[in-house]
């Protein structure tokens, strides 16, 4: 399984355009930049599948070569987009998408239920294929992948406040022929035996590494609420720290490991995603 991280920050990205933070600052000043939280998964290295869409998508695809049409033809590589949420920072670059002949979606019931005025503009440019992944069900890819989605969390988005539903956050288990596997949660409110259990079997995990600690975004910026009341666990209380087969993304720009050297500051204990980062399972 190819793995490439398109971006690898949370909500708005780092800068965040109207921060002043000392993160955002030092990030200006660096002209250093993290685009928001999307992952590309292939399983033969032709057929590519995205996980979430950021606002950032149409730069990250072009930042990605293997995600490039082949030469004199609009024949894309992607075949579609697994969401775990239904958030604007992991569905706002669906629109970009809309050029595709064919969009195929992949998540819970309850995000496509929520996210069905954007499916229905999308329909209006292309073929949208809507696929409800059940909890626990496998659900076979192209290129020799399956994916199976476990619910770890309900935190609606707030444009969603009126839909129904609980099943709004997961945890994608991609694996692929040679039963190599990929969880992807970044967005994890608690620590749960389930999750637990993905962690201790998987070959690699990308975990919530948006905050550090509890209180970090009214530190920094002197509003906001505490990390886990936002859906996110710190990464100071997670049990995954020191994992081997653990790397944080989706990191919020007040997040002090989200600078070039986050790995040193930190230790060797954490590994930080990289945006373009490339892994191979």
């Amino acid at each position: 399984m190819i793995v490439r991280f398109l971006g690898t920050a949370a909500g708005g990205g780092v800068p965040q355009w109207n921060c002043g933070c000392p993160g955002c600052d030092a990030a200006r000043i660096a002209g250093f930049n993290r685009t928001q939280d999307t992952l590309a998964v292939s399983g033969d290295g032709v057929a590519w599948y995205l996980v979430n869409a950021s606002p950032d998508l149409r730069a990250q695809l072009l930042a990605t070569p293997e995600l490039a049409p082949r030469p004199g033809t609009r024949a894309t590589p992607i075949r579609g987009v697994l969401l775990s949420t239904g958030e604007l920072d992991h569905v706002l670059g669906l629109p970009t998408l809309r050029e595709a002949e064919r969009l195929d979606l992949s998540a819970s019931a309850t995000v496509l239920a929520g996210l069905q005025p954007v499916r229905s503009l999308l329909a209006a440019y292309c073929d949208v294929h809507p696929h409800p992944l059940d909890d626990g069900k496998p659900y076979e890819l192209e290129g020799g992948l399956a994916v199976t989605r476990w619910t770890i969390g309900s935190k609606r988005p707030r444009y969603a406040a009126t839909s129904e539903g609980e099943e709004w956050v997961s945890a994608l288990d991609i694996v692929d022929s040679c039963q190599k596997r990929l969880v992807y949660a970044t967005c994890v409110a608690r620590w749960t035996d389930r999750l637990a259990d993905l962690i201790d079997t998987a070959d690699l995990v990308v975990l919530d590494g948006t905050f550090v600690t509890e209180d970090e975004l009214a530190q920094a910026t002197g509003r906001g609420g505490p990390a886990s009341a936002m859906g996110h666990l710190p990464v100071e209380r997670s049990p995954a720290v020191g994992r081997k087969n653990v790397i944080y993304s989706h990191l919020n720009n007040t997040n002090p490991l989200t600078g070039p050297r986050a790995i040193l500051r930190w230790g060797a204990a954490v590994e930080i995603a990289r945006d373009g980062q490339r892994l191979e399972l």
